[in-house]
């Protein structure tokens, strides 16, 4: 089974139209990476579409972010990074879970 067809079978998807600018892409890998007591991407947040986030949590495979009631999780995987952003009728716990078991998978077969 495909990645894509993997998500579509499990998980309630919406593709929204918002981009990850190549800047922001590079200081996200950045911080997986980053291996100070405290990193920077923690006392300076980051970017995702242009919206500046407060960081939660940094390490060298998950980023999470959190602006107001809404946030992102970002995992990377061998392959890609999954940038997952979710509104504020959905609980971060919930969204953290979802994206790292997707990336559990996606590790999983090789991605």
């Amino acid at each position: 089974m495909s990645w894509q067809a993997y998500v579509d079978t499990r998980y309630d998807v919406e593709v929204a139209e918002r981009l990850v600018a190549p800047a922001e892409i590079q200081a996200v890998v950045a911080s997986f990476a980053d291996k100070e007591d405290v990193k920077k991407v923690q006392s300076e947040g980051f970017h995702v579409a242009s919206e500046k986030f407060i960081t939660l949590k940094s390490d060298d495979r998950s980023l999470y972010g959190k602006k107001g009631k809404e946030g992102v999780v970002i995992v990377k995987t061998k392959q890609a990074i999954l940038v997952a952003h979710y509104p504020e009728s959905v609980q971060p716990g919930s969204a953290a879970t979802t994206v790292e078991q997707l990336g559990d998978y996606l590790i999983k077969v090789g991605y």
